[in-house]
């Protein structure tokens, strides 16, 4: 199987990318820049893509997308918002009208698209939320449209926060919890959304192959954890003390209301309903297991 992909240099992408190889898979790669190997083809994400640089895949899988982490000043979400949105909305409008059609397309999103924090329980059947991620993820899942039109099966990644020491998240945490002086966010009680790289993988593989699934998909764990559950677990892994908590204020100052408020110091409690119900078996379902397995 001939597989095109997007976002390979990032966290997912260093491990998926061995993984579809190890599978039997052969890859080429739409990179940003300048295409330096015979399996790489230059793009931009901001401009139409040629239909003939696309034809041919049997499936295409696409990560892309400007990190939201940084300042969330104007020019930066605007990035976010059209490295997403006009970068999916391009790629699919070529595939749609490439000769050769993949049969399916996975397409990252995520569970941010749900808002932060709504209540209880969210499956893949709740509807967006209406703060900034929210509304980029409702219009970044939108974009995909021309391929559904053109009759490709669509999968969308609503991804949470992904660990995997070599990058993302926990590559963060890891140099502060080391020394000892890792805490809990503010009063540790917002709910936090994580799935452990290899999940990430192992999920991709299974949707790729299990041609009934389509739609959004919530790549999570199966249990979600309080900031203070995460911080307790990581200290635990380390065999460090994590008890200097950092107050609500200070994680604002360092990322900005609006950025800390949707991310760092929100709840996020969706549900892997559609992986479960489809028989996918996750390698890591509880945080203690991941974090002890990565550090």
């Amino acid at each position: 199987m001939r597989i095109l992909a997007t976002g390979m240099s990032g966290l997912v992408g260093k491990s998926l990318l061995p993984a579809l190889v190890s599978d039997g898979y052969s890859v080429a790669r739409l990179k940003t820049g300048v295409a330096r190997e015979a399996n790489e083809i230059a793009w931009n994400p901001l401009l139409p893509v040629r239909a003939a640089a696309v034809s041919g895949f049997d499936a295409v899988i696409h990560l892309g997308g400007e990190s939201i982490y940084g300042r969330w000043t104007t020019a930066k979400k605007r990035r976010i918002r059209d490295s997403r949105v006009v970068g999916t909305r391009n790629l699919c409008g070529a595939l749609a009208q490439a000769e050769q059609r993949p049969r399916v397309l996975l397409s990252a999103s995520a569970v941010g698209y749900y808002g932060a924090n709504r209540p209880g329980w969210l499956t893949e059947q709740d509807g967006p939320g209406t703060d900034f991620l929210g509304e980029v993820a409702r219009e970044w899942e939108a974009a995909t449209e021309p391929a559904v039109k053109g009759g490709i099966r669509v999968v969308l990644l609503r991804l949470g926060v992904v660990l995997g020491r070599d990058g993302g998240a926990l590559a963060k945490m890891l140099p502060i919890f080391r020394l000892g002086l890792g805490g809990r966010l503010s009063d540790g009680k917002v709910m936090f959304n994580w799935i452990a790289v290899d999940d990430v993988v192992g999920a991709i593989l299974f949707l790729l192959k299990n041609e009934t699934v389509r739609g959004p998909v919530n790549l999570v764990a199966p249990n979600p954890v309080s900031n203070a559950e995460l911080t307790q677990a990581l200290g635990g892994a380390l065999h460090r003390p994590a008890v200097l908590p950092v107050p609500a204020f200070a994680v604002k100052l360092l990322f900005g209301s609006e950025m800390a408020e949707q991310t760092a110091l929100a709840s996020y409690q969706a549900k892997p309903e559609v992986l479960v119900k489809n028989g996918y078996e996750f390698k890591f379902p509880k945080i203690d297991e991941a974090l002890g397995a990565m550090v």
